[in-house]
């Protein structure tokens, strides 16, 4: 498996891979009523924003995005039939480590808030800790540092 950072030219693969999934799923429609369109992705790639696309024998299988402004990883998604194969923790681990770089020193996260959901169990299993649920029914769900969390901890 490689891991990349995406390109411009890899926006109309950014929302191949989004409109695939099962869990989560939403349209093209629905995304742009969201205000996620090709524009609004480039914008965001051109400043402080980053996606990654992880691929097998140059197949684009899943992604992940971080805003660094935000401080939040915004997306990460992986083709149904490549679920289970590492890509998802490679990309986050990828993008967790960026905004680390950019000197975050807490990151966050929303998804679906049902235990249930197989992004809820793989944010709990990669460390993340959910906080509360948003006004939309979503959980946002944080990481620290390893310094951050070592301090946290003993505190």
């Amino acid at each position: 498996m490689n891991i990349r950072e995406a390109q411009l030219e890899d926006i109309e693969t950014l929302f191949s891979i989004r409109t695939s999934v099962i869990e989560n799923y939403q349209s093209l429609e629905e995304l742009a009523s969201l205000g996620v369109t090709p524009e609004t992705i480039a914008r965001m790639l051109q400043t402080e924003c980053r996606a990654w696309i992880a691929e097998i024998d140059t197949k684009p299988i899943a992604f992940s995005m971080a805003n660094a402004a935000e401080k939040t990883i915004c997306a990460m998604f992986v083709l149904p039939s490549f679920e289970g194969r590492g890509a998802g923790r490679a990309l986050m681990q990828e993008a967790e480590q960026w905004l680390w770089r950019q000197g975050v020193e807490e990151i966050w996260l929303l998804t679906g808030n049902n235990p249930q959901l197989r992004a809820y169990g793989f944010y709990r299993h990669l460390g993340w800790i959910p906080v509360n649920v948003q006004p939309d029914g979503q959980i946002k769900f944080i990481k620290r540092t390893v310094i951050e969390t070592e301090t946290w901890l003993k505190g």
